[in-house]
């Protein structure tokens, strides 16, 4: 099954057109033709069966032939705010790899220690994109435009809090100790150069709980995809 997502389609929509670049995927490298079925995601848990009715290279156009509402595989919603890091290919492989295991949204955050400090949303969006219709998932995570620490970490959560940091205070717990299962978490994962001293104290007084995510020291994107996927298996 090879998924395709369009935002724009919608539970009333009858006809659908693909652009040009999807039209000549599906007609010159896939060999669909008139009759053939297609399927559509609006990245909203929706999964659209489309049938080609113009089987043309440039305008492809498909009648829908059936919709359906899918629910989320997961019972619970994961929020990761992540410092982008320096090479901006770790980040891309972050979204990619988080987003095949399974995450509802993320944050860029811009800390004291960040080198990289502009992130450029529309490339990650295609990433992201691409690794939900890789996965066959149908909900499409969503990716926040960068802020800076001191910013977050004054926003509202309706979630557990917590925040991964590699100062040796004796007072970390792993996610296994720490998290209640089947809710919602927020955790932050900081730079190269770890978080501040003071954006952790920051972050203690706004209830994030200091966990560890194992005894040895992990790159950003590593320990943002440790957490996805500790916070994953604990719920299997």
């Amino acid at each position: 099954m090879q998924l395709f997502y369009n935002k724009h389609i919608s539970e009333s929509t009858k006809q659908f057109t693909f652009n040009k670049d999807e039209s000549r995927h599906i007609i010159r490298v896939l060999r669909k033709k008139e009759g053939d079925k297609l399927y559509i995601t609006n990245g909203n848990n929706y999964l659209f069966t489309v049938e080609i009715i113009i089987a043309n290279d440039k305008k492809c156009i498909a009648s829908i032939i059936n919709k359906e509402e899918k629910t989320c595989a997961r019972n619970y919603y994961l929020h990761v705010a992540i410092a982008p890091t320096k090479n901006n290919d770790r980040l891309e492989w972050f979204l990619e790899k988080a987003t095949e295991i399974g995450i509802d949204e993320i944050t860029p955050i811009i800390c004291k220690n960040s080198e990289r400090k502009v992130v450029k949303t529309e490339r990650l969006t295609k990433i992201i994109q691409s690794a939900m219709k890789q996965s066959l998932q149908y909900k499409l995570p969503k990716l926040n435009e960068p802020i800076k620490f001191s910013e977050f970490i004054h926003k509202k959560f309706s979630s557990q809090l917590f925040i991964a940091h590699c100062e040796n205070d004796g007072d970390k717990d792993t996610l296994k100790k720490s998290i209640k299962l089947a809710t919602s978490y927020t955790v932050l994962i900081g730079p190269e150069g770890d978080f501040s001293t003071e954006e952790i104290k920051k972050s203690l007084a706004q209830k994030f709980s200091p966990i560890t995510l194992g005894n040895t020291r992990l790159r950003t994107e590593t320990a943002g995809l440790a957490a996805v996927q500790q916070i994953s298996f604990l719920h299997q």
